[in-house]
């Protein structure tokens, strides 16, 4: 029987009408751009900084991130002559199995799945986070929510998960900032080079358009794609490993560059231990590995998680709901004592 296990379809906003109801100022797209322009300039060995990619894990409350949004922009401004920081802005969240899949998709945290509420949420704090001057940074899940929030963004993930989707890679080759591809969750870094080379390549595939009509999209083929190393079954952030990653790129004809995720396996799954990863690829970049272009921390404004309560008014404010992160005050102190080492 046809659509024998929908239980329902529910209309939604066409992209350009959530714009109109949630409307980003010029000052915060202006920002955007900037933003993009240096990420770039740093992929293209233009400009010697460094990229951090720091926050939340995911964000499931605006208050929580505008107040992280504030402590970080105040941050930025003092290592801004060796480091650039863009913020984690996670709303969309891979499961192994099940679980919260993300504040686009579940905003009220209930299984209701309110998603252009969702989604509404999402551009209000892209709009207030772009107009503090500071760039953002997410994980794009789902292929049709780029056209909602993508003007937004500064730099994009595609996760350990879905890198060696077909569906993804396409969607990275048309996005309009710079995407940073993860190994897979094995470790394997093949499935990685070869997104790249996906990435970097024109596609054509089903989308939609602003005004929400389904279409055919062509891309171009994104040239400031590179790799995200992020452990698998073991670590992969030691020099050996990542020497080995940049002489397979470069043997390809492609960029050497490379963005370290201190969390995940290469944490072991401690958040504790990100701040002895980042030491390790801050003492590999001051040695002369330029190819190591930034890395990326999972912090909050409280450290450790929390489990989603039956009663969301026991929920602790600034605590991940998912995985675990360091707290401001060790965000703040690594992130300086790196800028002191650079």
């Amino acid at each position: 029987m046809f659509d024998e296990n929908i239980r329902k379809y529910t209309s939604i906003s066409s992209p350009d009408e959530l714009r109109a109801k949630f409307p980003a100022s010029k000052k915060g797209l202006d920002f955007v751009n900037k933003s993009k322009q240096e990420i770039k300039k740093i992929l293209d060995s233009e400009d010697n900084r460094k990229i951090v990619i720091v926050g939340p894990c995911s964000i499931h409350d605006e208050d929580s991130a505008i107040d992280y949004a504030n402590r970080l922009k105040i941050l930025s401004e003092s290592v801004s002559d060796k480091i650039l920081i863009v913020m984690r802005c996670y709303f969309e969240k891979p499961r192994t199995s099940i679980g919260w899949k993300g504040l686009i998709s579940d905003p009220d945290l209930n299984n209701t799945f309110k998603m252009e509420k969702g989604l509404g949420i999402a551009r209000k704090i892209l709009c207030k986070i772009t107009d503090l001057g500071l760039g953002t940074a997410t994980e794009f899940l789902d292929p049709i929510i780029p056209q909602y929030v993508s003007e937004l963004i500064s730099w994009a993930a595609i996760g350990a998960r879905t890198v060696e989707s077909q569906t993804h890679r396409q969607l990275a080759s048309g996005l309009s900032m710079p995407v940073g591809l993860k190994n897979a969750t094995s470790g394997d870094v093949s499935v990685a080079i070869n997104a790249l080379i996906s990435c970097g390549s024109p596609h054509s595939f089903l989308g939609i358009t602003n005004s929400g009509q389904s279409c055919i999209v062509e891309t171009k083929g994104n040239k400031y794609g590179h790799i995200i190393l992020r452990g698998g079954k073991g670590t992969n952030y030691h020099k050996a490993e990542i020497n080995e990653l940049q002489e397979a790129l470069v043997k390809k004809n492609l960029n050497k560059n490379v963005i370290v995720d201190c969390s995940h396996a290469n944490s072991e799954k401690d958040y504790h231990k990100q701040k002895d990863v980042l030491k390790d690829v801050v003492s590999q970049i001051v040695e002369g590995n330029n190819g190591i272009v930034g890395v990326m921390l999972e912090s909050h404004i409280e450290e450790g998680s929390q489990s989603i309560p039956e009663d969301l008014s026991n929920l602790k404010k600034g605590v991940s709901i998912t995985d675990s992160c360091i707290g401001w005050s060790e965000t703040e102190r690594i992130i300086i004592e790196m800028y002191g080492k650079l």
